[in-house]
């Protein structure tokens, strides 16, 4: 990582929203995007990619430091993807190679199915597509459960509620005092704002949203990305089913769901793998 690599900040102005981004490094682009995570999440993957790369980083529509014109409008893929493809336009990028993680894998796969010209690979790093699974249904009425007990003013219920249908981890409870052995610190503003987004106007649309399967077969080339320590866990699941959707085997990346973030620097060695064996990087 270069410390002096210099970082351009900007807003662009898209129907009903107003996105932030950024750009840093030069090279072939490759843009990192999640849902409901933003780009200060992925600032450290990105500064490591920026040596040989043209790195572009965004916070989705409604969250963090990019605004809807109606804050009430709710997320969807389509809506992301046309967000991203409208950035590459006004920057005369692309076509890109799109690192997806989540929500940001969903966006990312809307993205090739709508804007194929302007997308060279896809690596969909755990996308939640349930509507794959034998038990869509179900998984999607817990998902109704989760925003409703959210709405209800119930915000550890839901979070409850999402880590069990997730099948993630629960935190340590104290079972002396009823309580999480860590109570989590006090979210600031804009945390909260985001979290309220995510559940209100954002899970929704991401976890019902559709995959055209034969659409992303035509189009460009798709990696789909498990984490190694992800085994069992609903994301696990869901992209094993994409793979299998689409004719491939899932490529393992170390870590769980955002190791990305939690170790940008172990993380990218195997991203820089992935992206030598579809072309991005040259073998030496």
């Amino acid at each position: 990582m270069n410390p002096t690599t210099i970082v351009t900040t900007d807003h662009l102005k898209v129907p009903d929203a107003t996105l932030y981004y950024e750009v840093r490094g030069q090279g072939p682009l490759v843009v990192l995007v999640g849902a409901p995570m933003h780009a200060e999440h992925f600032a450290p993957l990105a500064a490591l990619l920026a040596d040989d790369h043209t790195v572009l980083t965004t916070d989705p529509r409604g969250v963090n430091r990019s605004s809807l014109d109606e804050p009430g409008q709710d997320s969807t893929p389509q809506l992301r993807a046309d967000d991203l493809s409208r950035l590459l336009t006004h920057l005369g990028a692309g076509p890109a190679t799109v690192f997806g993680s989540s929500g940001g894998a969903v966006t990312a796969l809307a993205l090739a199915i709508a804007h194929p010209e302007q997308v060279r690979t896809v690596i969909a790093h755990e996308p939640p597509v349930s509507r794959l699974l034998d038990d869509s249904e179900a998984h999607d009425a817990a998902v109704e459960d989760i925003i409703a007990t959210y709405a209800s003013g119930d915000v550890a219920g839901a979070w409850v509620k999402f880590m069990i249908n997730a099948n993630l981890p629960l935190p340590e409870f104290d079972e002396s005092a009823g309580a999480p052995a860590e109570a989590p610190a006090e979210p600031d503003p804009q945390q909260a704002a985001d979290e309220r987004f995510w559940f209100l106007h954002e899970m929704r649309g991401t976890t019902h949203w559709q995959p055209d399967i034969a659409a992303l077969r035509a189009g460009p080339g798709v990696v789909v990305g498990i984490g190694e320590e992800s085994a069992g866990q609903l994301c696990d699941h869901t992209s094993t089913a994409l793979a299998a959707a689409l004719g491939t085997k899932p490529t393992y990346f170390p870590g769980g769901h955002i190791a990305f973030a939690d170790d940008p620097a172990g993380f990218v060695l195997r991203l820089r793998e992935v992206l030598r064996e579809n072309g991005v990087l040259p073998e030496n």
